[in-house]
């Protein structure tokens, strides 16, 4: 017995007893797939030493400003993440959560402030994620021509990861022939086009609008999603407000949850997807 059990069974319970699922996650839900933690200074910088020395953080090179004035750097910066994303395999966390969705009669969504394509990596219906912020797996030009947003797949970055610069020629518009950039909500952004992410928002509002609140048990389980940042966490409450949602709150350092009838477990997200599907499956058996 872990120190965790209590928790993974409250979890399973919820789950065993939902009939529809939502899977909510910020940036922690990759650091069990090997991807660097972005979360202050320090885990960026161990990820991007070339920025560390020269005192850049994530805010000045994740920024539209950079891919006008150094556009070398700011290609050389989603390059290198574009390249580790396509090369990175989900953790098996994403399996348990695709099994839980299959389960659940109602159905299931995803909704990530990630940009990196994991969900859909792991084999998640491109139709069921809402991307908040984006993808970086998609593009769109840096200028107001008539483009849109297309994929990013025929752009092979090679990156120096000692000066984290952009050695080939950036993707062009394949309109106006102008540098792209990923369509990923940066800071300070009023350039991102945001029609794709929208697209994915109407979709999941129609398939919760289509769940009545007299018949529908739903769960969220919400992982690696802090109050730094708190896209993740607002969405989860308001599920839980205006939907009666139950959440299963996943956060090492930020597990709180609103009430005695959610679970926070203070862990990462592999260890109590595994925990807790353990228990799911005991429960399922004894029915």
């Amino acid at each position: 017995m872990t120190k965790f059990d209590a928790a993974f069974l409250h979890a399973a319970e919820l789950i065993a007893g939902a009939n529809a699922l939502v899977i909510a996650a910020g940036a922690g839900m990759g650091v069990d797939s090997g991807l660097p933690d972005f979360r202050g200074n320090d885990g960026f910088w161990r990820a991007y030493p070339a920025l560390a020395r020269a005192k850049v953080n994530f805010a000045e090179v994740a920024s539209g400003l950079t891919f006008v004035e150094d556009p070398a750097l700011a290609w050389g910066f989603y390059g290198h993440r574009l390249r580790l994303y396509r090369e990175t395999t989900p953790h098996p966390g994403f399996g348990l959560l695709r099994k839980w969705a299959g389960r659940m009669p109602l159905g299931a969504r995803v909704f990530t402030s990630n940009v990196d394509g994991q969900f859909q990596k792991a084999g998640f219906p491109e139709e069921d994620v809402h991307e908040y912020h984006g993808s970086i797996h998609h593009l769109q030009c840096m200028e107001e021509c008539d483009s849109g947003v297309w994929s990013a797949l025929g752009f092979k970055p090679e990156v120096d990861e000692e000066s984290c610069r952009l050695l080939n020629a950036p993707p062009r518009c394949p309109i106006c022939e102008e540098m792209a950039r990923p369509n990923v909500l940066m800071f300070n952004d009023w350039h991102w086009l945001s029609d794709r992410s929208h697209a994915q928002r109407d979709r999941e509002s129609r398939w919760l609008d289509s769940l009545t609140h007299d018949l529908s048990r739903i769960v969220v389980v919400e992982m690696g999603a802090g109050t730094a940042i708190p896209s993740v966490r607002h969405f989860s409450h308001r599920l839980s407000h205006e939907h009666g949602a139950r959440i299963i709150r996943i956060n090492p350092r930020e597990p709180q949850v609103p009430s005695s009838l959610d679970v926070g477990i203070a862990t990462g997200s592999l260890e109590a997807l595994l925990g807790i599907d353990l228990m799911v499956d005991a429960l399922i058996e004894r029915g």
